[in-house]
């Protein structure tokens, strides 16, 4: 299967390749260590006698941010990591915050033979470890024909996946095949890769590590000096748009538009999912007739009934100042879904459209203690958000449940790290 995998990687990548590179000139800050995609690693150190090599994979911002207490347990255990990313905003995330923890940072090779043969042969690892989703089968094969194993953690699977994979037997088994531990996020996607075929005698449930994150809470000086940065006046709610795609913050604009039409206010707070998108939203905004504010231009001059933070890694903070959050990629036609994890941590009510397939477990839980609701389509999300606007009381309802479903669901770390020093110590 490998060879028809090899034979047929050219004829997609010449396919695919125009609209990555366009998506990739949109965004910005590939050209610094783009030979690494063709397999031209980063120098390393020397191998060195009985210090052990591990190569984590984490394919973007939120992935980069949950495994911080991984890495520097790896480090504080004399582990060298090597860590590999695939977009520019995660390889960004991974310099600021890992460079004095990991022996290399670098983006992950094409996924083609030539390419990754030669980025292995200059990694060397002795355990592969990738996050989540990140199941390449050539990446894989090159670690079978090494002898070195392949550790999934935080592993999670969409219902669109899931569906694609049962349709092809042969295909998940090859895609599945290459992974001799799988660590599951949930007790959902265990099931799912059950159902796939997957070893049960291999596979864990760990539970997912971003439940586990810390998120550095901003003293009341430092709130105050970000919201005026952004336009936001103290006295209204903000709803925040997490992670937002196309259509979701024309939703958004057209939900504030009527509350203000009705007499009551509250600010927005719309994070895009790809920043480079601002000229789309910049048109929307302009039509709308709402005042509006872009934080890549500097602080707010005054306040604005919009503020659009087309920034990176800065979620996290955002969210802080957030009354009600919307969670992206949610409303039709999407249907994935974007991790509404750092609202439940922070103890914000979530509002999400019925498209959350890539965090179904999570989204149900939330939905069951009362911390979330589901909005069908942009008309819900407007009657939602008027009733939330003026119910203090609910949003403060669905805020402790959230973070009293953020307490009872930790742990994941330490049984993720658990497996990995298992799987290490066992390297003869």
């Amino acid at each position: 299967m490998i060879w028809i995998y090899r034979l047929l990687f050219p004829f997609f990548l010449v396919v695919t390749a125009p609209r990555y590179l366009r998506r990739m000139r949109r965004r910005g800050g590939y050209a610094y260590g783009f030979q690494h995609r063709f397999g031209f690693m980063p120098p390393l150190p020397p191998r060195r006698q009985g210090v052990r090599r591990a190569w984590l994979q984490a394919v973007s911002v939120g992935e980069m941010l949950a495994i911080e207490p991984i890495v520097k347990a790896l480090k504080a255990d004399g582990v060298e990591v090597v860590l590999t990313t695939t977009t520019s905003t995660g390889y960004r995330v991974a310099t600021d915050r890992y460079l004095p923890s990991v022996s290399a940072v670098a983006y992950f090779p094409i996924d083609w033979a030539p390419f990754s043969a030669r980025a292995w042969d200059r990694v060397e690892p002795d355990l592969a470890i990738i996050a989540e989703g990140e199941r390449w089968p050539e990446h894989m094969h090159q670690a079978r024909s090494r002898g070195v194993r392949v550790l999934c953690i935080n592993a999670r699977i969409s219902d669109r996946s899931l569906g694609r994979l049962k349709a092809f037997p042969l295909a998940a088994s090859f895609v599945l095949g290459g992974i001799d531990r799988l660590l599951a996020s949930s007790a959902h996607d265990a099931e799912s890769f059950r159902r796939l075929g997957y070893p049960a005698e291999r596979l864990s449930v760990t539970g997912n590590i971003k439940l586990d994150v810390r998120i550095p809470i901003l003293d009341e000086a430092a709130r105050a000096a970000l919201r005026q940065g952004l336009g936001l006046p103290e006295g209204e709610p903000v709803v925040l748009g997490s992670s937002t795609w196309p259509g979701e913050e024309a939703a958004l604009v057209a939900a504030l538009r009527e509350e203000r039409a009705r007499g009551v206010g509250f600010r927005l707070l719309i994070v895009p999912r790809h920043a480079e998108r601002r000229l789309e939203i910049e048109k929307l905004l302009l039509a709308s007739g709402l005042s509006h504010h872009f934080r890549s231009r500097g602080p707010a001059p005054g306040p604005v009934d919009v503020s659009i933070a087309d920034t990176t890694g800065e979620l996290r903070s955002l969210a802080q100042l957030a009354d009600i959050v919307f969670v992206g990629k949610s409303l039709a036609p999407h249907t994935e879904g974007q991790t509404p994890v750092e609202a439940a941590i922070l103890g914000k009510p979530i509002l999400m459209g019925p498209g959350m397939s890539n965090f179904r477990a999570i989204s149900g839980d939330l939905l069951a203690c009362g911390a979330a609701a589901t909005v069908a389509d942009p008309g819900a999300l407007a009657a939602e958000l008027a009733l939330l606007v003026r119910d203090p009381a609910r949003r403060a309802s669905m805020a402790s449940a959230a973070a009293a479903w953020s307490g009872e669901n930790g742990g994941a770390v330490e049984r993720t790290l658990g497996a990995v020093r298992a799987e290490l110590a066992a390297i003869p």
